[in-house]
C-alpha cells in the first residue's frame, strides 16, 4: 500500500531514465514490441530491425519515434 511520502513522490519509473531502470537490461516486454512496431511503421522503417532490444533500449527508441511520428505529442 501506497504511504503519504510515495505520494508525493514525484519519481516514478515511467520518469526514470532508463538507463537507471533495475529491469532495463531484460527483454522488452509484448506491449512495448507491439507499440515499437506500430511506431516503425508509421515511421516508414522496418519493426524487425528493433526486435530483441531491451527494455530500456526500447524505451528509447518508442520515445524516439514518437517525435517522429508525433505520436508524443
Amino acid at each position: 500500500m501506497a504511504t503519504p511520502e510515495d505520494q508525493n513522490d514525484t519519481t516514478t519509473n515511467a520518469q526514470k531514465d532508463p538507463d537507471n531502470w533495475t529491469t532495463g537490461d531484460e527483454e522488452m516486454t509484448g506491449a512495448q514490441r507491439s507499440y515499437l512496431h506500430t511506431l516503425a511503421q508509421e515511421a516508414g522503417e522496418d519493426p524487425k530491425q528493433y526486435d530483441g532490444l531491451t527494455k530500456a533500449e526500447a524505451s528509447k527508441k518508442i520515445d524516439e519515434l514518437q517525435g517522429e511520428t508525433g505520436r508524443g505529442e
